[in-house]
């Protein structure tokens, strides 16, 4: 489905928080851990923030079809794999998959129903490259759509 493009701003508010001892929980994007976002999307999408501490366990959600995890900071095990600080690990559809903190860890899962092929030029993604083309076209002649509160115009790269 394509749309026009758009910027929002979300209040922290909008964001839900899930706080227990040893862990908190973010959902940014989506829905997880019994809390939704107020972020629109306009396909199936999870982005959540987690703050574990060390021995803390978390399953990650089974409701969306791609799943990775990304470790800011930190180490975990999963799947009697570990997984270390600035890695990104894509898990397949298996149920109930439990993430272990090996110590405090800062990490981001991401994920959602499966998109296809897309094209990713710049800041611009698109599944057709005719779309991208003119959005590079509509961009140098500053006729896209500004992200409000921004004055900076950057130029498009050269391609």
């Amino acid at each position: 489905q394509q749309t026009k493009p758009f910027f929002a701003h979300y209040d922290a508010e909008a964001l839900p928080l899930i706080e227990s001892a040893g862990r908190r929980i973010r959902v940014m994007i989506g829905e997880a851990y019994g809390a939704k976002s107020a972020v629109k999307t306009h396909s199936k999408t999870l982005y959540v923030e987690v703050y574990l501490a060390a021995r803390e366990k978390l399953v990650i959600p089974n409701h969306v079809e791609e799943r990775a995890v990304y470790i800011v900071s930190g180490s975990l095990s999963a799947q009697a794999s570990d997984i270390d600080a600035h890695s990104m690990v894509i898990f397949d559809e298996t149920p109930d998959i439990e993430l272990v903190a090996k110590e405090e860890t800062r990490l981001v899962i991401i994920g959602g129903a499966p998109l296809g092929k897309r094209t990713v030029w710049w800041n611009l993604v698109s599944t057709s490259p005719d779309l991208i083309e003119q959005a590079k076209k509509d961009w140098r002649n500053k006729t896209f759509p500004g992200v409000p509160g921004e004055r900076e115009y950057i130029p498009v790269p050269k391609s």
